[in-house]
């Protein structure tokens, strides 16, 4: 089972180092199969980004997610951790 203070301290501060444990976890949710893989495409430098999902092979950009466009890192970085949370557990984060 996930320490839940794990995920409070990624949504409060999802930018920057983390502690060994917290890092353990993004570890295992960043490192699941490219095909499907929820990733950040920069539009524009340090001002906007987009949600896309990888396509898996290789040449073949990513696909845009409809209705998601960032203008803050940080919550662009909350919802990509709550979709790959999802997709692994099955469970919705709040």
């Amino acid at each position: 089972m996930i320490d839940p203070e794990l995920v409070a301290e990624f949504l409060r501060c999802p930018v920057g180092h983390h502690s060994p444990n917290l890092q353990a976890l993004l570890n295992v949710l960043r490192n699941e199969p490219l095909a499907g893989k929820y990733v950040l495409i920069c539009l524009k430098p340090h001002r906007e980004w987009i949600l896309a999902r990888h396509s898996g092979v290789r040449g073949r950009p990513p696909v845009p997610v409809p209705g998601y466009v960032f203008t803050d890192i940080e919550e662009a970085e909350r919802t990509v951790f709550r979709l790959r949370w999802k997709r692994l557990t099955g469970e919705e984060l709040d």
